[in-house]
């Protein structure tokens, strides 16, 4: 699973397709809790990230969105720069 970002002790990944479902989604990840957040609009639809975590996940989505659909579509990933200060 590539990452494609690290911020604020959160780790974003992406699987590769062929082991991955829909909706398009990053998985972030801090200690032992984890989320799957959607590309669309950014909400955790599996996880127990904390609302501050959810919160700076959505950020990033929003800044990146469509670079992270894109790597989605075509499984080119890139490193992303962080958002959140």
């Amino acid at each position: 699973m590539p990452v494609i970002s690290r911020f604020h002790g959160l780790v974003i990944k992406m699987y590769l397709r062929q082991k991955e479902h829909n909706p398009p989604h990053i998985h972030a990840i801090r200690g032992d809790s984890v989320g799957m957040l959607s590309l669309s609009d950014g909400m955790m639809f599996e996880g127990d990230l904390d609302i501050q975590e959810q919160r700076m996940v959505k950020q990033f989505i929003e800044r990146y969105g469509r670079e992270l659909l894109d790597m989605w579509e075509t499984q080119k990933f890139t490193y992303l720069e962080p958002v959140v200060k």
